[in-house]
């Protein structure tokens, strides 16, 4: 016990031992500062300074923009904008699909061509097999008005099936003797108007135009965008009234009658109707005479 209890006075009284810390001046040997110091006094100022040291380093990384200059340190702004980035890359990259898509519909438009989508009959038929003789296919009468009554409304009216909503009529673009009719088998997708050159060309509805211009073929063509997913095509115009991103509005002059083109015969209207990437047959939806 004696030896313990002189071992720990020992080392207290090193740690409170003083000590004199003298500045002197290096040529006159004048004291400038002197500090009293003990051991246990430089191991607390040390240790305080430490734990302030280590405190001001963690404050400045987190609440300061330095910590992004630490290796491997991300901050929530940069994983923020990552993450917007990540998100404007997949819209972007839908809408260059549905804009390229887009583009390719256009380019069958002007070159008047169909998507080959054969579907095999013979496999639908024999899943949707039905004898005829078990079935009485005879329509009453009821069935023939109702058929006369949907016929006779389908005939002007593309988008509704009523006719007092007059308004999403097709306007004719133009009246006059239709010398060539819709033909898919000879790969004919419009109809073919006659008339005098320099007669107005209207809009079949209110809509764009998304092109506006010439080619060797079809000589000066107009395409407009509809709802709908509808595009009304003018073809061999002899002069255009619409530039592209114009706003138009049914019945408006877009374009006058001519003979342009190398495809042309005479002065006349090639006029086709697009729905969802395919040709209709416009004389379905509008009356030209």
């Amino acid at each position: 016990m004696a030896k313990k209890s002189k071992k720990r006075k020992e080392i207290k009284k090193k740690l409170l031992h003083k000590y004199r810390l003298v500045i002197l001046n290096e040529s006159t040997f004048e004291e400038k500062i002197s500090f009293k110091l003990s051991r246990l006094n430089v191991f607390v100022t040390g240790t305080l300074f430490i734990i302030a040291l280590i405190m001001l380093t963690t404050l400045l990384i987190a609440f300061t923009p330095l910590r992004e200059y630490i290796p491997g340190y991300s901050s929530t702004r940069l994983k923020r904008q990552a993450t917007e980035l990540t998100y404007k890359t997949d819209s972007l990259v839908n809408v260059l699909d549905y804009t390229n898509r887009y583009l390719d519909n256009i380019r069958m438009v002007l070159r008047g061509e169909i998507e080959n989508n054969e579907i095999n009959r013979d496999s639908l038929f024999e899943q949707y097999k039905l004898d005829p003789n078990n079935i009485d296919l005879t329509p009453i009468r009821e069935d023939l008005e109702l058929r006369k009554q949907v016929a006779l409304e389908d005939k002007y009216n593309l988008f509704e099936r009523n006719l007092e909503d007059l308004s999403n009529a097709l306007f004719p673009p133009l009246t006059g003797v239709i010398s060539q009719d819709y033909d898919p088998q000879k790969k004919h997708l419009a109809v073919d108007i006659v008339a005098s050159e320099g007669l107005p060309i209207k809009a079949v509805a209110d809509g764009t135009v998304i092109f506006s211009g010439w080619t060797s073929e079809t000589g000066y063509v107009l395409i407009m965008e509809h709802k709908n997913n509808l595009l009304s095509v003018y073809k061999h115009n002899g002069s255009l009234s619409k530039t592209q991103g114009d706003l138009v509005r049914s019945g408006e002059v877009i374009a006058s009658v001519g003979n342009t083109g190398e495809l042309t015969t005479g002065p006349h209207l090639h006029f086709e109707l697009w729905l969802n990437g395919k040709p209709i047959n416009p004389v379905d939806f509008i009356d030209f005479n």
